[in-house]
């Protein structure tokens, strides 16, 4: 179960086949497994011990994935960093985790040096020679650990509080990828998978970086998401395999509506897709597939469940909507307040059991047992399942908006702005209201080109949904802002409110 014997077996099989690709350059799997174990052994030499954290604070390059498999060689844990972090939160990380080495892209060396001078962890700068530079001794053997010993720490998003440090396991990780990569993706070495996920996340570890490495598949990467250059790569790679965020998804639709784009557009090899992070619109989901020609099959995971827990999987079918079905040796359940399942078609919290529930939370006993009872992982997002047993995300418990006694849930409003064709994206969040508790308001986006007046969008959702529901307050933005995956963030959406 040690995540970094994959990369072993899969370089002794298939060598000389492309790992990694990141525009001109090509890292092969003996190169990655070579270039990974100088890095094991750089970190034993300096005194890493098995069990010993990790920071790894990088962006979508070879250099990730090489530093990544050689910590978890060294049988160290890898912490992964968002690279944007400022030095204050590299501090945090670093001092939670008892994280003795950082390695830190150059571009953002300043703040990660800081950061781990406060921490009193060991700085690797790793800049554009750093992979010609490994000439440090391989460690031959991956060092053993035992399934349920911790491979990484994963910090969550921190929107209640502090960031805690979820503890995904070599046994977590290892089957996620599996079932990620055979039963999900159906992945053969032959595919090519888009790499614009962020490494750093667990979304784009498992479905791209581990799933890939499983299968000796080719991961062609993108360091920072831009749809046009997605699509160049799509083309000139004949990628095969698209994973993303909604976000992603509506970006590509847009970029593709361009004529010459369009016309010049060979992204004939694309065969799956897969959504995850965020509910996926309906409408966008129609449109991409009429205009690629290959179906997103939406999932659902957290960093808490390695993160895939449900899919609609291939050859099954697929409900426009839902997050499918759990994946093999997962289980989910629908529950209220106490924990009981609730009847079909109602709402509920949905809960998780299987082999993808991590650890636990880095040093928080008491978070751990409150997040998991009876090794059921209580998610915080709301849901309801069907006669067949598809779920549909109704909304996070937290995003729920309390309106004068009526429950609303956003989502349900925000598909109904995705189906207006002058909206490109929609948040619907709750604002303060004096004697409702909590008014409903929302902020779009603009397709490029497209007017509408806000009064028209409102009609136009008054006109759809009850009369409680409809956005009252209702801003136009340049664009929503999002998280490192492409996640839309409202808890950084700011709607003016008039006053009376």
């Amino acid at each position: 179960m040690q995540l970094a014997a994959n990369l072993v077996r899969t370089a002794a099989l298939r060598g000389d086949h492309v790992a990694l690709r990141l525009g001109e350059t090509a890292l092969t799997y003996a190169d990655l497994d070579l270039l990974s174990a100088r890095v094991a052994g750089r970190l034993r030499l300096a005194g890493l011990l098995p069990g010993g954290r990790v920071g790894v604070m990088l962006g979508n390059t070879p250099d990730f994935a090489v530093v990544y498999y050689g910590v978890l060689r060294a049988g160290g844990v890898v912490v992964p960093m968002n690279p944007l972090l400022k030095a204050r939160e590299v501090a945090y990380y670093l001092s939670d985790a008892q994280a003795g080495f950082i390695f830190a892209a150059a571009a953002f060396a300043d703040e990660a040096t800081a950061g781990a001078q406060t921490a009193g962890a060991t700085v690797s700068v790793v800049g554009p020679d750093f992979l010609a530079g490994l000439t440090d001794e391989p460690l031959a053997e991956v060092t053993p650990r035992d399934g349920d010993d911790t491979a990484v720490i994963l910090y969550t998003s921190g929107t209640t509080g502090r960031p805690k440090g979820a503890e995904l396991t070599h046994a977590n990780l290892t089957r996620n990828a599996e079932v990620s990569a055979h039963t999900v993706l159906q992945l053969t070495a032959d595919d090519v998978i888009f790499g614009g996920l962020p490494l750093f996340h667990s979304f784009g570890q498992t479905v791209t970086l581990n799933a890939g490495v499983l299968a000796g598949a080719t991961l062609t990467l993108l360091p920072r998401f831009d749809p046009a250059q997605a699509l160049s790569i799509m083309q000139r790679d004949a990628v095969t395999i698209f994973a993303g965020v909604p976000t992603m998804y509506g970006a590509l639709l847009a970029a593709s509506e361009n004529a010459a784009v369009a016309s010049a557009g060979d992204w004939s090899a694309l065969r799956s897709c897969v959504s995850g992070g965020a509910a996926l619109p309906v409408e966008v989901l129609h449109a991409f597939d009429r205009r690629f020609g290959s179906p997103i099959l939406e999932g659902y995971g957290l960093s808490e469940t390695s993160p895939v827990a449900s899919f609609n999987h291939p050859g099954r079918t697929r409900k426009p909507g839902s997050i499918g079905t759990p994946i093999e040796g997962v289980r989910m359940a629908v529950v209220d307040a106490a924990g009981n399942p609730v009847p079909a078609g109602e709402v509920g919290e949905i809960v998780i059991k299987g082999h993808n529930v991590m650890k636990g939370y880095w040093g928080r006993p008491d978070a751990t047992a409150a997040a998991i009872v009876d090794g059921w992982f209580r998610t915080g997002d709301l849901a309801r399942m069907d006669d067949d047993g598809y779920f549909f995300i109704v909304d996070r418990k937290k995003d729920m908006i309390i309106r004068g006694g009526y429950n609303v849930y956003p989502r349900e409003i925000e598909e109904v702005l995705y189906e207006h064709p002058a909206v490109a994206e929609a948040a619907v969040v709750g604002v303060p209201h004096e004697s409702l508790g909590e008014e409903v308001a929302a902020a779009v986006a603009l397709k490029p080109g497209a007017t509408v007046t806000v009064d028209d969008l409102r009609e136009f959702v008054k006109g759809q949904v009850a009369a409680y529901k409809y956005p009252r307050h209702l801003v136009t933005l340049e664009a929503l802002p999002k998280g490192p995956t492409g996640k839309i963030l409202k808890r950084e959406i700011v709607i003016p409110i008039p006053t009376p």
